[in-house]
């Protein structure tokens, strides 16, 4: 009987020495959650009720469990690492199987699909058509997509305008005159310029004229690339005594209109101008807010992922597009997982189904771009059981040693 006992104490802190190995052996993993060993005591009741005299009959493991607690978070230089802060795992898709995994090393292949070294692809709400904010993202998720190529450009059709017009500058006699199509320079008093773009993107040189006509009347002239294209259609702006636009004597009643940009825009769509917060006061003539929502053509120059997953594409123009959103899956039971190797983890009866949210949505943690989750293992820790887990080995063998002289002993009476 000593000797199974011993024996059992051995196996014991064998596999108290494995854990124990594989713990130091992945400390430098990402996303590793150490395990610990659990034991039980072998005891053999008698049949019909408990004897009191009965000796325990060893131990035996009873469970490696893994321990989910955060590792520490390490920067790197990669905007595709992820590392998750909190709960949840990322979804993989392995080739049709879906798998789960705290390691957030991915990179983009071939055909543009976030993966990881295994080319297991990361799964999140992917952005259709007409899905400009996160908001928009939801439904099943897919494989995450990263669109490489030119950003679209944007027809320019709007234009805000806020301007000063100084109060005492001359009226202009004989008003606004052309020639050629281009505007007479005495013939107006202030102008200001900027760019606008048409359907496929190209930069059109607009210029805006502003010709006082009468006390507190002004009328204003747009040119695009040198041609007034507004010229028997003004826009009338009237100031009250305050300086501010006075609404019930202008002709529209607002402070909008509209003007055909010409030949450089031959989709035959207008342009509308909204000069609110014009003033006529005494200062200079200054411009305090000119803008246009158009935009050129631009080239992807970075990829960036926010704390709640959604991808952004960053383009040379100033633009961005949604590309999609990362999703982490929670289990009610992750000691429940089975683990695969590799960083992975199945779903399986004990963990419970998934459930899959946006990060920060439902109790699933954030996720910070550029950094990496480091295995929790505590190395010094590890060294301590190992120490233990050796003196455990070396105690049982003890026993085994100590029950050999005793039966020894035994076998020599005579």
């Amino acid at each position: 009987m000593p000797f199974n006992i011993g024996l059992s104490g051995l196996n014991s802190a064998q596999a108290d020495l494995d854990v124990t190995g594989n713990n130091v052996s992945n400390a430098g993993t990402t996303g590793f959650k150490q395990s610990r060993a659990e034991f039980g005591d072998v005891y053999a009741q008698s049949f019909g009720g408990t004897n009191q005299t009965t000796v325990g009959a060893g131990s035996r493991l009873l469970a490696v469990t893994q321990q989910f607690t955060q590792g520490q978070t390490e920067f790197t230089e990669n905007g595709l690492d992820l590392a998750i802060d909190g709960e949840g795992f990322f979804q993989l898709n392995d080739r049709g199987n879906t798998v789960y995994s705290r390691a957030g090393e991915f990179q983009v292949d071939r055909d543009g699909f976030l993966v990881n070294s295994q080319g297991q692809n990361l799964q999140g709400y992917v952005a259709e058509d007409g899905d400009a904010e996160p908001a928009d993202l939801g439904g099943t998720p897919g494989n995450l997509r990263l669109d490489t190529g030119e950003g679209a450009p944007r027809r320019t059709e709007e234009i805000d305008a806020q301007l000063n017009l100084r109060s005492d500058a001359e009226v202009i006699a004989g008003g606004f005159e052309t020639d050629n199509g281009a505007a007479v320079p005495d013939s107006y008093n202030f102008s200001t310029s900027l760019t606008v773009y048409n359907g496929q993107g190209e930069a059109q040189d607009a210029e805006v004229y502003f010709t006082k006509v009468d006390d507190n009347e002004w009328e204003a002239y747009v040119a695009v690339n040198g041609e007034v294209v507004n010229e028997n259609d003004p826009k009338e702006l009237v100031f009250d005594a305050n300086g501010e636009l006075d609404f019930d004597e202008m002709p529209d009643d607002d402070a909008t209109f509209t003007f055909d940009p010409g030949d450089a825009f031959d989709d035959g769509t207008e342009i509308e101008i909204d000069f609110a917060g014009t003033t006529q006061y005494g200062t200079d003539f200054g411009v305090s807010d000119l803008s246009q929502d158009g935009y050129a053509p631009g080239t992807l120059t970075d990829i960036d992922i926010d704390n709640e997953g959604v991808v952004f594409a960053r383009y040379s123009n100033g633009q961005s597009d949604v590309l999609g959103q990362v999703v982490l899956a929670n289990f009610d039971n992750p000691q429940g997982l089975e683990q695969l190797g590799n960083n992975n983890w199945a779903e399986t009866f004990a963990s419970g189904g998934p459930t899959v949210n946006a990060p920060g949505a439902a109790g699933t943690g954030l996720l910070q771009a550029g950094a990496l989750e480091a295995s929790n293992v505590d190395i010094a820790q590890e060294l301590v059981n190992l120490i233990t887990a050796q003196r455990n080995f070396q105690a049982n063998s003890q026993t085994i040693s100590t029950a050999d002289t005793v039966t020894q002993t035994i076998i020599n009476i005579r």
